[in-house]
């Protein structure tokens, strides 16, 4: 089963609660604001994480079903994805030594660039989506696509009919073992049972 969409729905909404509380804190000036904000950032920095970790597994998994620009977008997407989770990780040891040490302007400066993670998470969200709407279309399409290209290219250029018909045959094993493998990897039970029945 595939993790990444609901743990990055996860590190898509953090941000903006944790820069919220963050600022709730920088009006109220209360030190259990103070520590309630530093817990929101560090819960927002794990998450970051494991959205990052899941999207490291989901994307070999799915990488050759998308289109050439659909793959580049998943790579700039990847890349995005680690400096996020670094970032995140540098405001939530700023926030926590600021919290420590009771320095106020330590963790302004921490929950200033929450403001400016939220807006990169955002980005980042938007990116993922077109990756699955846009270049995937929507992933077992595009594969299915080709593989029919391919098919009719070949049968027009078979002098037989029943080489036609084996070609088209092929192509349809093919179709079935895409969608088998893109089953598989997005964690989607198939009932073969049924289908052969």
């Amino acid at each position: 089963m595939m993790l990444h969409p609901a743990t990055a729905h996860f590190a898509i909404v953090l941000p903006m609660v944790a820069s919220i509380i963050g600022m709730v804190y920088i009006i109220r000036k209360e030190r259990f604001l103070a520590h309630f904000s530093t817990f929101a950032i560090v819960v927002t920095a794990i998450a970051i994480g494991v959205a990052w970790y899941s999207g490291n597994q989901a994307g070999p998994k799915i990488f050759e079903f998308l289109s050439a620009d659909g793959k580049e977008e998943l790579l700039e997407h990847k890349k995005m994805g680690l400096y996020l989770v670094i970032s995140m990780g540098i405001i939530a040891l700023i926030k926590i030594i600021g919290s420590i040490s009771k320095r106020f302007l330590l963790e302004v400066v921490a929950i200033v660039a929450m403001f400016v993670i939220s807006g990169a998470v955002l980005l980042q969200g938007k990116d993922g989506g077109e990756i699955v709407y846009e270049y995937g279309e929507p992933f077992e399409s595009y594969k299915i696509k080709q593989t029919l290209k391919e098919a009719v290219g070949s049968a027009e250029d078979a002098e037989e009919c029943d080489e036609k018909v084996e070609l088209y045959e092929d192509a349809i094993d093919s179709l079935e073992e895409i969608t088998s493998d893109l089953h598989e990897a997005l964690g989607i039970k198939s009932d073969k049972g049924e289908e052969e029945e």
